[in-house]
């Protein structure tokens, strides 16, 4: 009996939620999913399903099970895929991403590239939390700044400024800022990032917003500048625009941090997957252009 009986069967079912979806997916009887299903639980020695008449429900360990056998399924094809002449990108692929820049830049990109695919599947989770992509099982993040854990590979696709600003009007009755000593005495508003970046005299300095309004969207901290109530530190696609047509005033740009690096950060073993070499040579392509100015790799 091979390791793989039963494995396609049961991912099948508990993607269609039926034996007959999953023998239909299979193009085979539900006789024959039953009696997979039944030796593959005998080897286990657990429950991988809760039947009645009418549903197929997984149980706990069904539940924890099935991820592992999408990635196990996923990689084989994925396996088949490397050797094959084409190495065509096929399969699921996980990417996580911070909310803001998923939204306006990377789920366009992922359109396009799921297009371009039609064998790819395309699940993006668009979060501020840092997750795990080891034990989360996520193929790629795109990320900014500090890479600090060694199991993963980080390939540079793009850069961004930050920006300090504030609206004139807030200018005017509080005077601009000349250095990072003086943002102590103004109304300051904080985003997702817990620090601000500053280069002075060559050396990066950093600078942790105290003030009295603070939010995790950045085009909520943008819409609290421009209606007057503070100092704000955004990259600059955000504000791009304001400071274009003067809505937005840059302040302490002559100690205006280095650009952020933006990577494309997956696991060792998965970097020569064809669905994660291309779309990391798409993101490096089409990225910059998007991000404008800042954005260059």
């Amino acid at each position: 009996m091979s390791s793989w009986d039963g494995i396609d069967e049961f991912v099948a079912i508990a993607t269609a939620g039926s034996f007959r979806g999953g023998a239909s997916a299979l193009g085979v009887s539900t006789t024959h999913m039953s009696r997979a299903i039944m030796r593959l639980e005998a080897r286990m020695q657990t429950q991988l399903f809760h039947r009645t008449t009418r549903s197929v429900r997984l149980t706990d360990t069904g539940r924890v099970f099935l991820e592992h056998c999408r990635r196990m399924v996923t990689e084989r094809e994925e396996a088949f895929a490397l050797v094959n002449e084409k190495g065509e990108p096929q399969g699921e692929l996980r990417l996580t991403c911070s909310t803001a820049m998923g939204e306006r830049f990377i789920a366009p990109i992922l359109r396009r590239f799921a297009r371009a695919y039609p064998r790819l599947q395309v699940n993006i989770d668009l979060t501020n939390r840092v997750v795990d992509l080891v034990a989360e099982g996520y193929d790629l993040a795109v990320r900014t700044g500090y890479l600090p854990d060694s199991r993963l590979i980080g390939t540079r696709i793009a850069s961004r400024s930050l920006v300090t600003c504030a609206s004139p009007a807030y200018l005017e009755r509080h005077g601009a800022p000349r250095t990072v000593e003086d943002l102590g005495t103004h109304d300051l508003l904080a985003g997702n990032a817990g620090t601000w970046h500053f280069r002075v005299d060559g050396k990066a300095q950093s600078y942790r917003p105290h003030g009295r309004w603070r939010c995790n969207s950045g085009s909520a901290v943008l819409e609290a500048a421009l209606d007057d109530m503070g100092l704000c530190q955004l990259p600059d696609f955000y504000v791009r625009q304001a400071l274009a047509d003067g809505s937005l005033v840059s302040v302490l740009s002559d100690i205006q941090p280095a650009d952020e690096p933006i990577w494309a950060v997956y696991p060792q073993r998965r970097h020569l997957q064809p669905k994660i070499s291309e779309l990391v040579s798409v993101l490096r392509k089409e990225l910059p252009g998007m991000l404008g100015a800042g954005g260059k790799v």
